[in-house]
């Protein structure tokens, strides 16, 4: 078999169960496919060599017949999860040369199962970003083009690493975190699939943390099979993790039979946006129809307090941002800036904060801090937190009313060049997260399947949310849509 790198979890699993391939020659195909993808700048860690030594234990288990479904797939790891003896920066200068002595909960999961790590992967700076632009590493660029435009796009952000490595076929699939739309942005951007479990499915021991009230892990795979097959091995309750779910996993893999029949397909009036492009507004309409015409039920519903939920999420994350980032003071690991002459305690956390910290963090950290000091609490993080509550409950009333699924678009535009949208106005590219905040706020499960391509021939997604603890039935009606979209378009490779 040719071009390994290129088939998706199902199909290297079933090969690998039928003999066709063995892991060590699936991890060589995408060993080979990253060191020729530099130009990408997708992994920022490479790591051969665990990856060869996992491909071989994969290998031994296979012939012993007893491997879970991940046993030998070769995977990247998002650099925000903390991976024994290899570094784990979370894309920032303040965490140069940290290289943590334990194992993130789901990595481990991962790893168990038999998942080989190939490397670690570029995101935005302590995951904050929508466009791989803030990462220590420099940018991660898109597989995709324009056209016959050369110019660089963004992959989108913050798990920009992961959504470029998986469809540039680098890697089988890819961990993602999505706290306000970082792993269903991406996968948009770029032709993939990304599912945001609900908030308690996967544990979040060993992620560093940015808001810890709204991060989740989840899988960025090349289609919902895949989605559901590795998703199935990252959730789990984890007694290390205070808010994971003690619940049941289901296999969700075979909850995909694609019948929706009878299914309630919400479509929310106050996702209608001034300006929205006329393209999505169509792929909308067409994921619709496409449910209808698989035998779902289109109701529209209302979600009235929509309007105030980009604000809501810019206040409660970098607040929650700004008390978890207080620990990297050049202290206890990381970074630590030189001190002059004379120079006290208080010297040491100031250059040390304003040297690790790149300009979107610092940002954010005093957005946190000042919605959290005293004169302010009320007006600013406790009236967010009102805010959130009743947006929850727009979901909850609509889901009480018998819906199953809502459908939404994923972003509000394809993927922008790297660079179009400047640092001048920040506000521009917090409006990138509108369609996707709504869901960490509210704590439900999103999925982001790709439906289309614009004029220029960039990937367009469209979104599903789903009820609380039900993956499985939104991931079957994600493919279902998957399977009525037909979307097979991958980049031309010019890197």
């Amino acid at each position: 078999m040719s071009d390994l790198n290129k088939l998706g979890l199902a199909e290297a699993r079933d090969a690998l169960r039928a003999g066709d391939v063995t892991s060590v020659e699936l991890t060589e195909a995408c060993l080979k496919a990253i060191d020729e993808a530099d130009a990408l700048n997708a992994f920022v860690h490479k790591t051969p060599e665990i990856a060869m030594e996992r491909a071989k234990a994969a290998d031994e288990r296979i012939k012993g017949g007893d491997a879970p479904s991940m046993c030998g797939l070769p995977i990247g790891i998002k650099d925000l999860f903390c991976t024994k003896g290899v570094p784990s920066q979370a894309a920032s200068g303040i965490l140069e040369g940290f290289k943590p002595e334990y194992e993130s909960t789901v990595s481990q999961q991962l790893a168990d199962a038999g998942a080989v790590m190939l490397g670690k992967l570029n995101m935005d700076e302590f995951a904050m970003g929508s466009s791989n632009e803030t990462s220590v590493y420099g940018n991660a660029v898109s597989p995709w083009r324009r056209g016959n435009d050369d110019a660089q796009l963004t992959p989108g952000g913050s798990s920009g690493g992961s959504a470029a490595a998986v469809a540039a076929d680098l890697c089988l699939a890819a961990t993602g975190t999505d706290t306000g739309g970082s792993i269903r942005q991406p996968a948009a951007f770029v032709g993939i699939t990304g599912i945001k479990p609900t908030y308690g499915r996967c544990s979040r021991w060993g992620i560093v943390a940015f808001a810890s009230s709204l991060d989740q892990a989840g899988p960025m795979t090349k289609n919902v099979r895949d989605a559901a097959i590795m998703l199935e091995t990252m959730c789990g309750h984890d007694a290390k993790d205070s808010t994971s779910a003690d619940l049941a996993v289901p296999n969700f893999e075979a909850m995909l039979t694609g019948d929706i029949k009878g299914k309630k397909i919400g479509i929310p009036k106050e996702y209608r946006m001034d300006g929205m492009p006329t393209e999505i507004e169509k792929l909308w309409a067409d994921g619709a129809a496409m449910l209808k015409d698989a035998g779902a039920e289109i109701v529209d519903i209302s979600l009235p307090h929509t309007k105030y939920a980009l604000p809501a999420y810019y206040v409660i994350a970098p607040a929650e941002a700004s008390s978890n980032l207080a620990r990297y003071d050049g202290v206890r690991y990381g970074h630590r800036a030189q001190m002059a002459q004379g120079d006290g305690i208080t010297e040491m956390y100031e250059k040390t904060r304003a040297e690790g910290f790149g300009h979107e963090v610092q940002r954010r950290v005093m957005v946190g801090t000042y919605v959290l000091s005293a004169g302010f609490y009320d007006a600013y993080y406790n009236r967010a937190r009102k805010v959130r509550t009743l947006i929850k409950k727009d979901f909850e009333d609509v889901f009480a009313a018998g819906v199953d699924a809502i459908l939404t678009p994923a972003t509000p535009s394809a993927a922008f060049g790297l660079g179009e949208m400047t640092e001048a106005d920040p506000v521009q590219m917090y409006l990138n997260d509108v369609f996707t905040v709504t869901v960490n706020l509210a704590g439900l499960p999103g999925v982001s399947v790709p439906a289309g391509l614009d004029t220029q021939g960039l990937p367009l997604g469209l979104q599903l949310i789903g009820r609380p603890w039900e993956e499985g039935d939104l991931l079957n009606t994600a493919y279902a849509l998957e399977n009525a979209t037909g979307f097979v378009a991958k980049p031309g490779k010019w890197w």
